[in-house]
């Protein structure tokens, strides 16, 4: 009995040992069901287009489907709002930054914090924005633009599209001393068309948009606002390089993850997404739809939006709200 008793205390040692011991952390096992990919457009939109090739190849690398779920309206702000309610860990967002980055300084509340709710992963796709004109207005470079607005000041009109573009394009003209009157739309296809019939002289909008318009032969493209010329259309030269060194906007798009996402996680996602997008298939498919692939690293993506942030903030501070906004 004795014995018994010791052989039976010596195992409740052991086991409580055991117990007491910290388990070893057990790698991340995600995803183990399918994951939800949100973007801001319709079906069949540029940035959807690109996001379902990304989905594709990450399918393939997850071993889980990636499926597409499409909330478009009010320029971003409808998919990052259902993003951010849905505390999902399986979902993710895919999007141009202006949720994270433009809104928090055009807007007094949102139904979101950025900070928060939405954790940048990686910086996945270049958007360009560019300066383009009606062909009536007979001018051919940006430096040509100036000099007919200088010479006409209050007599001719521009539109440019949602988020951080009227601001981008009103410090531009604060900073040449340009007079030229804002048209707003609701809809930005009924500004292609008054652009290309002459009823608006200037539009500042993205790339992907301006490029079909140009091919009808009745809109120039005069230059792009990012930091380097875009690969699409290699002869436009940027704003920089026209003799304008302040007009620059650099516009991503982005994917993010939810509130608390393991650092391991976002790591992990960050790699695959920078591996995707230097499959060559990948980079030439989107190189053709006007959106060359870019990767990057969960803290060079949280740096670019932040800067953007507080460019916006500035901007927002020194120009207030843009007339026809």
């Amino acid at each position: 009995m004795c014995k018994f008793s010791a052989w039976m205390s010596t195992l409740v040692i052991a086991a409580s040992s055991v117990v007491a011991c910290p388990a070893t952390p057990m790698a991340d096992t995600w995803p183990q069901r399918p994951v939800r990919l949100i973007v801001p457009t319709g079906a069949g939109a540029t940035l959807d287009v690109s996001a379902r090739l990304f989905a594709e190849r990450l399918a393939e690398r997850w071993k889980q489907p990636v499926v597409i779920e499409n909330r478009p309206g009010a320029d971003g702000l409808t998919a990052a709002a259902a993003f951010a309610s849905s505390r999902d860990d399986h979902t993710l967002l895919f999007s141009f930054a202006a949720p994270v980055s433009v809104f928090p300084a055009l807007h007094a509340k949102l139904p979101y914090d950025p900070r928060r709710d939405m954790v940048p992963i990686s910086w996945v796709l270049d958007n360009y924005v560019l300066v383009a004109a009606s062909s009536s207005l007979k001018v051919e470079s940006l430096q040509e633009l100036v000099k007919v607005a200088r010479s006409q000041p209050g007599k001719l009109n521009y539109n440019a599209s949602a988020g951080a573009l009227p601001y981008v394009f009103g410090d531009f003209l604060k900073r040449t001393g340009l007079d030229m009157v804002l048209v707003s739309y609701r809809e930005a296809k009924l500004a292609f068309q008054d652009l290309t019939e002459g009823r608006i002289h200037v539009m500042y909008l993205p790339l992907t948009a301006a490029v079909p318009l140009a091919k009808t032969g009745k809109v120039r493209l005069l230059a792009v606002t990012n930091g380097k010329r875009a690969p699409m259309t290699p002869e436009i030269p940027t704003a920089v390089e026209a003799g304008f060194p302040e007009f620059i906007y650099e516009a991503a798009n982005g994917i993010f993850g939810p509130r608390d996402i393991p650092a391991e996680r976002r790591d992990r996602i960050a790699a695959d997404l920078r591996a995707v997008a230097a499959e060559p298939d990948l980079v030439s498919r989107l190189l053709a739809i006007g959106q060359p692939a870019r990767g990057t690293t969960p803290a060079e993506f949280a740096s670019a939006l932040e800067e953007q942030r507080a460019k916006m903030e500035a901007l927002v501070k020194a120009l207030g709200k843009p007339q026809g906004q």
